[in-house]
């Protein structure tokens, strides 16, 4: 049913750390010609209009919040996600971890739900995971366990100039929700992109597949501009 251009090592920081001075308030807007969360469209292949506020502390606190159009064939509208989290570093190493709230305003049913997330990078690979710790009555089919998904990705990202780079993608995603919404136990996504970085925000090209029964290779071009208030 439902990502964001969002790396789960997102930006933001937490606001009651520390004073306005030692933080920093950013925010992003754009757009995709199809919003794929975790290899599957979240706009039934349609296009999104996308963007979020990110509130970053140095210490490496962060909270944000970030929307999308959505499309599941029903009443529902938009995605309004909600996270924070600690990021650092143990020497050449970075770290990230948080939790990460999807919410549903205008479903007619209960879909929401939450999970917890851990990436690791160093240099130009990162690798990841994530796990459902809350999700409504409405997620799965009755009789699954609307918590059982994890999410496991590695990622690597290679300059190829000072403005474009060049992303390569592997995710597998297992447990009763993958069964419930898609009809198989697990299944893998990937994807490579390439990133033209510009003056007025980032430009992105993307095939990405999964091997789920019946999918087929998308194209998706994104654009994305970043501020600070």
């Amino acid at each position: 049913m439902k990502q964001k251009l969002l790396s789960l090592g997102v930006l933001a920081g937490l606001m009651l750390v520390a004073p306005m001075s030692q933080a920093e308030v950013t925010g992003n807007i754009g757009g995709t010609s199809n919003y794929l969360w975790r290899g599957i469209t979240q706009t039934d292949d349609a296009a999104a209009i996308q963007g979020g506020i990110d509130y970053s502390h140095e210490s490496g606190f962060y909270i944000g919040t970030w929307a999308s159009t959505v499309d599941f064939g029903d009443d529902t509208s938009y995605e309004m996600d909600f996270y924070g989290g600690y990021a650092n570093s143990i020497g050449a190493i970075n770290y990230d971890v948080g939790y990460l709230y999807y919410g549903y305003p205008d479903s007619e049913g209960d879909i929401d739900f939450g999970e917890l997330y851990l990436t690791l990078s160093y240099e130009w690979l990162e690798v990841g995971v994530a796990k459902f710790i809350n999700a409504g009555d409405d997620v799965v089919d009755a009789g699954m366990d609307e918590k059982d998904y994890y999410y496991y990705h590695a990622a690597a990202t290679f300059p190829i100039t000072d403005t474009v780079s060049l992303g390569l993608y592997y995710a597998y995603s297992t447990g009763d929700v993958v069964e419930s919404w898609y009809g198989e136990d697990s299944y893998s996504e990937y994807n490579i992109s390439v990133t033209k970085t510009t003056s007025i925000g980032d430009v992105s090209f993307k095939l990405a597949n999964t091997d789920l029964d019946g999918d087929d290779v998308k194209f998706v071009l994104g654009y994305s501009y970043g501020f600070t208030f």
